[in-house]
C-alpha cells in the first residue's frame, strides 16, 4: 500500500488525533495509507515534561522521526493554510514539503482561496505602496511584493500543485501515484 505523509500544522489542532483519524480514513478510501507526523511521544505523555527528555531531546526526536517518515512515504500532501499569521504557511510544513520535492516524491498542497493571487493577499494584510518605477512594496515591513500572479510564494507555487481542499489534493496524488511508469508498463501496452 502506498503511503502519503500528511504534512501541516494539523498537529497543533485541538483533537488532532481525531482529525488525523479522519484524514487517514479518507486516504484509505483510495487504497492509500495516510501517515501522520510524529509528535515525539507527546500524545502518549501528554504534557511536555511527561514526554521523556528535555525540550531539545524531544525536538530532535520529532525532527528525526519526521525526516524518516517522509523518506519512507511515497508522496506528501501538505496543508498550506496560513499559520500564526494571515498569509504564510507553517514553516515546518514548508521544510517538509521542500524535502519531499528534493527527494523527487510527488507532492500536492491545499489552501483555501488558492486561486487568489499572492500579491493581493500581501496587500490586503500589509498594505501596498507603488514606487515611481511601478514596483509594489508592502507598507508594514517595506519589502517588495512579488507580482507573479501566483497563489503563494513562487517557490511553493511552482513546486507544488495547489488545490482548495484536502480531497482535491488527495485525488491529484491518487492519479499520479497510480499512473503507470515506464518501468512498470500497464497491461494495455503489453
Amino acid at each position: 500500500m502506498k503511503r502519503i505523509y500528511l504534512a501541516g500544522p494539523d498537529v497543533f489542532f485541538h483533537a488532532a488525533s481525531l482529525h488525523f483519524d479522519e484524514l487517514e480514513a479518507r486516504c484509505a478510501a483510495h487504497g492509500l495509507q495516510g501517515v501522520r507526523p510524529s509528535d515525539g511521544g507527546l500524545s502518549q505523555g501528554g504534557l511536555l515534561q511527561n514526554a521523556g527528555g528535555s525540550g531539545d531531546e524531544i525536538a530532535e526526536r520529532i525532527y528525526r522521526s519526521n525526516l524518516d517518515l517522509i523518506r519512507s512515504c511515497d508522496a506528501l500532501l501538505a496543508n498550506l493554510m496560513p499559520f500564526r499569521n494571515p498569509i504564510e504557511p507553517d514553516s515546518g510544513t514548508v521544510f517538509e514539503l521542500g524535502m519531499a520535492v528534493a527527494l523527487g516524491k510527488p507532492v500536492a498542497g491545499f489552501v483555501a482561496n488558492c486561486a487568489e493571487r499572492y500579491e493581493y493577499k500581501v496587500a490586503q494584510h500589509c498594505g501596498l505602496q507603488r514606487a515611481p518605477d511601478g514596483s509594489a512594496w508592502d507598507q508594514v515591513f517595506g519589502f517588495m511584493i512579488e507580482e507573479f500572479a501566483q497563489p503563494m510564494n513562487l517557490m511553493l507555487a511552482r513546486s507544488t500543485p495547489l488545490f482548495e481542499t484536502f480531497d482535491d489534493a488527495l485525488a491529484d496524488l491518487v492519479l499520479r501515484l497510480n499512473k503507470p511508469t515506464p518501468e512498470a508498463p500497464s497491461a494495455l501496452s503489453l
